[in-house]
C-alpha cells in the first residue's frame, strides 16, 4: 500500500454506504482497512443490485482497497475478539443503531480500555443524543428530514429523491473529514487520548443546505422546488436541444453572464435594466431563462456547446455513464480505472479522488468475498493458527 495515510489502520465494522465510504476513502489514500462482517450474511450491500454471475457488482465497488474477516460480535467470544485486535487500529467505524454496540459489551469505555488512543466514528442516523437517537435511518430518511428532498423537483409536483443515495454519500463524506481531522490532531500534538466522532447523518446533509437556515431566520421564507431552475442564479437550467439531447447552463457572475449572452447572438442583453446584474435577472428569471429555451430549441447540443466554448459561456452536455466512458477528459484524468477483480478478472472504477501529485493513492482491487483475509489477517493480529480458526468458525463466532 501507498499513499499519505499508509500505516494508519482501520477496523470497519459498519454496513451498507455512509460509514463504509468513508473506510474505502482512506484505503484509496493507502489506509489498511480491514471490513468484518458477520459470518454468512455478510454486509447487506452484497445484496444490493446491479447483480452479475448473482454477485453485487456496486458491493465490488463500494469497499474496493480493503480486507475482509468475518466476526459476529453479537457473541461475548466475538466481542472479546474485538477487543484483543483493537490495540493494533487507529480508528474504528460503526453505523449500529444507537446504543446496540453497548448492549453486546463494546461501550466505548470498553473500546477505550482496549485502546485508550482510539478514535470511534459513530455515524447514525440522528446523532448519540436526543429523542430520535434510537430510530434507524436510510439515505432517503437524511435526504427527507434534511431539507434536501423538499426542494428537489418540480414545483407543481411532489418532492423528488436524487436517484442515487446521495445522502450516504455526504455522510460518508463527513465521515472521511472527521477522522482524518482527529488523526491530524492527534499526529500533531493538540490532542490526545481517544475520540468519539457522533455524526448524525440526517444533520451532515442539513449543514450542506447553508442558505436555507438563514434565509428562513431572517427572511422567514421557506425556499420551494423550481425543478432544474436555480435557486440563486439566471439564467440557470436544463435545455433540450434541437437533437432531443440535454444541457445545463450556468453562470451567476456578471463576466460570465456575457459569454453566455454572446453564445446565443444577443451581446445586447447585458445592457437591459432587467438583465444587468443577477440580482435583476433573478428577479425576472423566467423571462431570460424562456429566451435561452428558444434558442436551444433551434440548435443541437453539439452546436450548443461549441458556441458557448467560443465565448467562454458555461455550458454543459448532460452525460450518462456510457458518455463519460467516452469523454476524452475523464480519459486523460484516469477518472476510469482497470482493476483487478477476484471474479470477473478486470472491471473498471472511478480512480482516485483527489490526485495528489507527490503521494498519490491508488485502486488496488476491488472488494473480496466474505471472510476473504480471515487467515492472514486473524494470524498477524492475534497469531491464531489454522485450527483456531476452524474451532471458531464451528461455534460461528467467524
Amino acid at each position: 500500500m501507498s499513499g499519505p495515510l499508509q500505516g494508519i489502520r482501520i477496523l470497519d465494522i459498519a454496513t451498507i454506504l455512509a460509514a463504509p465510504l468513508a473506510g474505502t476513502l482512506m484505503a484509496d489514500f493507502g489506509a489498511d482497512v480491514v471490513k468484518a462482517e458477520m459470518p454468512g450474511a455478510g454486509d447487506g450491500l452484497r445484496n444490493f443490485p446491479p447483480f452479475k454471475d448473482g454477485k453485487s457488482i456496486w458491493w465490488k465497488a463500494a469497499n474496493r482497497n480493503k480486507r475482509f474477516i468475518t466476526l459476529d460480535l453479537r457473541k461475548p467470544e466475538g466481542a472479546a475478539l474485538l477487543l484483543k485486535m483493537l490495540p493494533k487500529f487507529d480508528v474504528l467505524l460503526e453505523n449500529f443503531r444507537t446504543g446496540t454496540l453497548a448492549r453486546w459489551g463494546l461501550d466505548k469505555e470498553t473500546l477505550w480500555q482496549a485502546n485508550p488512543n482510539l478514535i470511534i466514528l459513530r455515524a447514525t442516523a440522528f446523532g448519540q443524543t436526543g429523542p430520535y437517537a434510537t430510530k434507524p435511518g436510510f439515505a432517503r430518511i437524511f435526504e427527507a428530514m434534511s431539507g434536501l428532498t423538499y426542494i428537489t423537483g418540480e414545483p407543481d409536483r411532489s418532492p423528488m429523491h436524487n436517484g442515487y443515495p446521495i445522502g450516504d454519500s455526504i455522510g460518508g463524506l463527513t465521515a472521511c473529514n472527521a477522522v482524518l481531522m482527529s488523526l491530524l490532531g492527534r499526529a500533531r500534538g493538540t490532542v490526545t487520548g481517544g475520540e468519539e466522532i457522533d455524526l448524525s447523518l440526517t444533520e451532515a446533509t442539513f449543514r450542506l443546505l447553508d442558505s436555507q437556515t438563514i434565509q428562513y431566520d431572517q427572511l422567514a421564507e421557506v425556499p420551494q422546488r423550481t425543478g432544474n431552475a436555480s435557486h440563486y442564479s439566471a439564467p440557470a437550467n436544463v435545455f433540450r436541444t434541437s437533437d432531443d439531447q440535454y444541457v445545463s447552463l450556468s453562470g451567476s457572475t456578471h463576466a460570465i453572464f456575457l459569454g453566455n449572452a454572446r453564445a446565443i447572438g444577443r451581446p445586447e442583453l447585458p445592457d437591459d435594466p432587467k438583465f444587468n446584474s443577477n440580482q435583476n435577472r433573478f428577479a425576472h428569471r423566467a423571462e431570460i431563462n424562456e429566451i435561452y429555451v428558444d434558442w436551444f430549441a433551434s440548435h443541437t447540443q453539439a452546436e450548443a456547446i461549441a458556441a458557448f466554448e467560443r465565448e467562454k459561456g458555461t455550458l454543459a452536455p448532460i452525460y450518462s455513464i456510457a458518455q463519460i466512458f467516452e469523454d476524452p477528459q475523464f480519459a486523460a484524468r484516469e477518472a476510469i480505472v482497470p482493476v483487478q477483480d477476484d471474479d470477473f478478472g478486470e472491471v473498471r472504477l472511478q480512480g482516485v479522488v483527489p490526485k495528489l501529485t507527490n503521494h498519490p493513492g491508488e485502486v488496488r482491487h476491488t472488494a473480496r468475498s466474505i471472510g476473504a483475509d480471515n487467515q492472514a489477517i486473524y494470524k498477524e493480529l492475534l497469531d491464531l493458527d489454522p485450527a483456531d480458526l476452524a474451532e471458531l468458525k464451528e461455534k460461528g463466532i467467524i
